[in-house]
């Protein structure tokens, strides 16, 4: 006998297939990191608690045979709800309609089939034929943050988590809350974990959210209590709304094994959406006026010099040398240190040289020099001559020379290959 909650998003055909192989998969089997369960956005009416107690000659056949009464069973369920009376359909136009089943329960004998289970309708299709409106007036995007303590610590997207695949399973096409789900790839374990939960900041939430396309944030939180290994459950469910974590809803749920955690998540999430429902129903789900707002100063704060430009004259190419300076690259000959120094020195005592700062330094080569000034390039290329250098202009460059610096008194170093001194002065 197997109890388990396994999630088959197949038609009766297909599964009858999978049956006679005997093949039927969880949900999440085998992956890791993010929410291993892809998020169930069909919006397809479900149906759940259909108890099946089928005979037959095997136990696929047992098996095919409670799919089949489930199918029965579900609409004629949906039907009362919607329409407040039964009715019922062929197996061939329920297997057009049907777009999936969910086991929640089973016991598999060799020739019965006792289970309980969901059965998933077509939206658009069980509407038109039971005559029912189905569009939905929803809220804005709000973002579903499933936060779930286990064992002390929490955990939103850190690690794939029980909590985070049943909201992502779960099929919200019928809820008033248009709920945005994430995956928990990428970036989502950065931006959306236990710490964020705990921040209270309007920018830095305004700032997640735009990155989901969501208008507000809703906190679904459970705390696990395990009384043993493989024993009952017990799930601590919360539920809160806003940065500030405005309570909406708490209770508990159990479960009596551990087999069926799935189960009480997926009761939880119920709970949870039938709580968000009536919140938003009552009007307390309003956004916050400071995570609503877009604060303009950035924007203003660009618009200011646009405006002083066109309220002012066009300031002329040597007014704004004036006003803000030229940057000049200077090359200049360094043999030793003290060349540095004496370049530096000589550049800051021209008039309008603002700073003189070696930028790049290669003693025993050519050294480069950033200098602000004053005024035009042409202007500093004459002070420099008239103090006895020998300037070469270039693309926003001046190349420098000292007379003296190519005669044989110029201080170079010892070339490369003469005697050096040792260590001892020898």
């Amino acid at each position: 006998m197997t109890l388990a909650r396994k999630s088959l998003t197949i038609g009766i055909a297909s599964a009858l297939a999978l049956a006679g192989l005997g093949a039927v998969w969880a949900e999440g089997e085998g992956k890791s990191g993010g929410s291993a369960v892809p998020i169930d956005a069909s919006g397809s009416f479900e149906v759940s608690g259909v108890d099946v107690d089928v005979k037959g000659k095997d136990a696929d056949a047992a098996r095919y045979g409670g799919w089949r009464l489930a199918q029965r069973r579900g609409w004629e369920m949906l039907s009362r709800k919607l329409t407040g009376k039964a009715s019922s359909m062929s197996d061939s136009a329920l297997d057009s309609i049907v777009t999936g089943i969910v086991v929640e329960q089973e016991q598999i004998g060799p020739t019965r089939y006792i289970a309980k289970l969901s059965v998933l309708f077509d939206r658009n299709k069980a509407g038109g034929i039971l005559g029912v409106s189905v569009a939905v007036n929803q809220s804005p995007p709000m973002l579903i943050v499933p936060l779930m303590y286990s064992g002390g610590s929490g955990l939103v997207f850190e690690r794939d988590t029980a909590w985070a695949r049943a909201w992502n399973r779960f099929k919200s096409g019928g809820s008033t809350l248009d709920y945005v789900r994430v995956q928990g790839n990428g970036p989502d374990s950065m931006l959306l974990n236990a710490g964020q939960t705990l921040r209270r900041g309007r920018n830095w939430w305004r700032s997640v959210l735009d990155q989901y396309g969501a208008a507000d944030v809703l906190i679904a939180e459970v705390q696990l209590r395990r009384e043993y290994p493989g024993g009952p459950i017990i799930g601590i469910f919360s539920a809160s709304h806003g940065p500030d974590r405005q309570k909406i809803a708490d209770f508990a749920l159990r479960v009596d094994n551990g087999d069926s955690l799935d189960t009480l998540m997926d009761a939880g999430v119920q709970r949870l959406d039938k709580a968000y429902q009536q919140a938003l129903a009552l009007g307390l789900l309003h956004t916050d006026r400071l995570l609503a707002t877009r604060p303009p100063a950035a924007k203003t704060e660009e618009e200011k010099p646009e405006d002083a430009s066109t309220d002012a004259a066009t300031p002329t190419p040597e007014a704004s040398a004036a006003a803000t300076g030229n940057s000049v690259n200077i090359q200049f000959d360094t043999p030793n240190v003290g060349s540095v120094n004496a370049g530096e020195a000589a550049l800051r005592g021209i008039p309008g040289v603002r700073s003189a700062i070696t930028s790049s330094l290669a003693l025993g080569g050519i050294s480069v020099m950033r200098v602000t000034y004053d005024g035009a390039i042409p202007g500093l290329r004459a002070q420099l001559e008239a103090r006895g250098w020998s300037v070469q202009e270039g693309a926003g460059v001046l190349r420098i020379r000292r007379p003296s610096s190519t005669g044989p008194a110029q201080p170079i170093p010892a070339p490369t290959g003469t005697a050096t001194a040792t260590p001892n002065g020898g």
